[in-house]
């Protein structure tokens, strides 16, 4: 049977980050606060000496690498926190977990990187964390992994284990009033297509199914909301639910080719994760739908990709190839870039692919795609 696992605690709704500084203090007293480069954290700096006895601010921009995790450990160990807040986007949440995981015991991050580490266990338990998203994307704040990247083999590789699952997530629609369009509409993408993977994996259960659906109504009716209309309360907190429950899915089942490639590409482009699935998403979900028509056109797979093109369109007709011709023409007008102007050399592709071939995450996919397969996408994702 299958099983279920998230964060210790969930707190939804607008305005619940007001309380932030006594929900942190019912984990610890001592708090390190992992933050993103603009993130307003005065609730809990307000609350040093009161709720709080002391807390320490470090301030993290970027993709979560090698060197920051390192740097994150070391400010933690000279601290000593016995709660680790990560507060801002889903790179700074991943850092937030990966310094709590980490800190306490002797090791490096690569010897637990999956892929180009050695793989070794996390240390159990690590020091709570509480997470504080203030974007709409990677549901980082209810997952037990952490990507990191690797510089020196160009890739992302996760950090995986329970000790990464936050001991509370607290989801704040309102902390997203304030996020830029393009980030809105890269982060978004991203949950999107986490709702879609999950739900179309072969690895997907009972349990996960209804969080990828409600996930993909909530990312279909408010994605362009959101990200053209920033203020509007409504459509934000479908996404933050969207990318909630992209995260409990995918934490319970797995992702697919969209997130190997973005693995590979996280090394050989310099843009967020988010838009790089989003540049990926388009030919990656119709590379699938052709395949499985070839290789398993009365499946389970199929009819997956149906049903989750009726969640996004709101049609109860669609079928599995809608849904590539609904995500470009919702994508188009949100001005997120292709491949080539991320940074992807055409002589890069083969490579690329390779690298995409061997990360974990196409081992979820529906269907397995050829090296000529996914050259082919990445050529179409230009």
């Amino acid at each position: 049977m299958p099983t279920f696992s998230t964060a210790g605690r969930v707190v939804v709704g607008a305005g619940e980050a007001e309380h932030a500084a006594a929900l942190v203090a019912s984990l610890g007293r001592r708090a390190l606060v992992v933050a993103g480069g603009h993130a307003d954290v005065d609730v809990l700096v307000r609350a040093a000496g009161h709720e709080l006895d002391e807390v320490h601010v470090w301030r993290r921009r970027g993709e979560p690498d090698v060197a920051g995790v390192r740097a994150g450990v070391e400010v933690a160990r000279a601290f000593g926190p016995d709660v680790v807040v990560g507060w801002g986007g889903g790179s700074v949440l991943d850092t937030a977990k990966a310094v709590a995981a980490l800190h306490r015991g002797t090791g490096d991050v690569l010897d637990h990187l999956e892929v180009v580490g050695r793989g070794l266990p996390l240390p159990a338990p690590g020091t709570p964390v509480v997470a504080v998203p203030t974007t709409s994307g990677t549901g980082a704040e209810v997952t037990a992994n952490a990507p990191v990247l690797v510089p020196e083999h160009g890739v992302k590789a996760s950090l995986r284990g329970p000790a990464l699952l936050p001991a509370l997530a607290l989801v704040d629609p309102v902390l997203t009033l304030g996020c830029p369009p393009a980030v809105t509409a890269a982060s978004g993408a991203d949950a999107l297509t986490q709702c879609l993977e999950a739900f179309t994996t072969p690895a997907a259960t009972p349990l996960t199914d209804p969080l990828a659906l409600d996930g993909l109504v909530r990312a279909g009716r408010s994605l362009a909301r959101a990200a053209t209309r920033g203020d509007d309360l409504d459509a934000r907190t479908d996404m933050s639910l969207a990318a909630l429950l992209s995260g409990m899915a995918l934490a319970n089942a797995r992702l697919g080719a969209v997130h190997g490639l973005a693995a590979a590409l996280g090394g050989a482009v310099h843009a967020g994760h988010g838009e790089i699935c989003a540049a990926v998403l388009v030919a990656t979900t119709a590379a699938n739908v052709a395949a499985l028509r070839r290789s398993d056109p009365d499946g389970d797979a199929l009819r997956r990709y149906a049903r989750a093109a009726q969640a996004l369109t709101g049609r109860p007709t669609a079928g599995a190839d809608d849904a590539a011709p609904w995500l470009r023409d919702a994508l188009a007008p949100l001005g997120l870039r292709g491949l080539r102007a991320l940074g992807l050399d055409d002589a890069a592709v083969p490579d690329v692919a390779r690298a995409a071939l061997a990360a974990s995450s196409m081992r979820g996919n529906p269907v397995t795609l050829t090296p000529a397969e996914v050259e082919d996408v990445l050529r179409a994702s230009a």
